[in-house]
């Protein structure tokens, strides 16, 4: 399958890259934020709406459609894209993250992982041969490996263990690639140990994947080490690939990778807190719930031009939620999608004008001038 990653500008203040990535199904452009769409669907929304919205790719999770409606069916109806009638590209995970959280669920072996199934309890064998049949099948632009996902804290004896069998898994997803297969990613594992983390991305990187992702990440760990862990890594990641760090986050962490040199991210976390009733501005994080918007006839954020915002006051949008009506989803979810591809759409734009760092000092200056006025609420920025 058609797939090209061009980097078109560096930030000469910082490791952040302005690039395209070129699929079969489009290109979009990087640093980019994939919504998650976790059972084929991003909850709520229509994907004319992603689009007007400004959602250039999306994430479907592997584990979920793989246990329903089944990845063959998907297949023998054309494919994801068709299925659920998204044009645009669409990145696969490879279910590890899902399976490895089952805990007393599953069963790790060199071959694979046994699991029972959080629907049915019906038991399932995955292995980095089958994850690559079931993301053949979804016909994805990009397909990741199977890794184990180590969780935080882990002894170091575990997490090395652990890695090893990934970079193994890894080479096995590698062998059984064919031709019309989706670009593959590599994911580097290694927990908060240097020494594994680079031992994992120097393995990987020889074995010449079309990308290299970071997992094991924002499980718990703080986030100076995190961040740590993703400067010390990217080192050893190849300029010219794609570097995507997996399940990262809020608008803050994003910025601060993207610094770091980090071109692809996703999360549930717009989404999720759209569905819970919190919502992103310029001025911080709104709990739309809160009886102090009862009365509020001002949009969630004046700033905004999305349709929620341009359409809809906090009192209606309160009354939503708390009456439990799905249209409190749909529209929390539209202004909380915009202002993530607003936010990115910023973020490349002061790539492309090489003042990224400026951007940065800006809103740490507003997080600052935020907390004289209201300590509580510059915690909650960016999220």
């Amino acid at each position: 399958m058609a797939f090209r990653f061009e980097i078109q500008t560096k930030d000469t203040s910082s490791q952040a890259r302005l690039g395209k990535i070129e699929t079969a199904h489009g290109s979009f452009t990087t640093p980019a934020f994939m919504p998650v769409g976790t059972q084929g669907t991003i909850k709520s929304l229509t994907p004319e709406e992603l689009v007007e919205i400004g959602v250039e790719a999306i994430l479907g999770n592997t584990y979920h459609l793989y246990l329903r409606p089944g990845y063959e069916t998907i297949g023998r109806l054309g494919g994801l894209h068709k299925f659920i009638h998204w044009e645009r590209p669409i990145l696969t995970d490879s279910g590890g993250y899902q399976v490895f959280s089952l805990g007393s669920l599953r069963k790790i072996s060199e071959e694979g992982v046994t699991f029972h199934s959080h629907l049915d309890g019906s038991l399932h064998f995955l292995t980095p041969e089958k994850v690559m049949e079931i993301q053949r099948n979804l016909g994805s632009d990009i397909a990741m490996v199977l890794d184990e996902c180590v969780p935080y804290p882990s002894p170091y004896e575990y997490v090395k263990e652990s890695t090893s069998l990934t970079t193994r898994w890894a080479k096995r997803c590698l062998q059984v690639r064919q031709e019309s297969d989706p670009a593959l990613f590599a994911i580097v594992q290694g927990g908060m140990y240097r020494d594994l983390r680079e031992e994992s991305a120097k393995d990987l990187v020889q074995m010449n994947f079309q990308g290299y992702a970071m997992g094991g990440l924002s499980v718990g760990e703080p986030k100076s080490i995190m961040l740590e862990i993703v400067d010390w890594t990217t080192q050893f990641l190849p300029e010219n690939g794609p570097r995507y760090l997996m399940g990262v986050g809020t608008p803050e962490d994003i910025l601060d990778a993207v610094m770091l040199g980090i071109d692809l991210f996703d999360c549930v976390l717009p989404t999720r807190n759209a569905r819970n009733g919190t919502l992103f501005t310029s001025g911080g994080k709104v709990s739309i719930k809160q009886a102090q918007y009862a009365d509020d006839g001002k949009p969630i954020d004046e700033t905004c031009l999305c349709y929620t915002c341009r359409h809809y006051s906090r009192a209606y949008l309160r009354h939503l939620y708390l009456a439990n009506e799905i249209l409190s989803s749909r529209l929390n979810t539209i202004h909380n999608l915009f202002y993530y591809m607003n936010w990115m759409k910023s973020i490349q734009e002061s790539i492309r004008e090489n003042r990224l760092a400026d951007f940065y000092r800006e809103r740490r200056q507003q997080r600052d001038d935020l907390e004289i006025e209201n300590p509580a609420q510059s915690r909650t920025l960016w999220g």
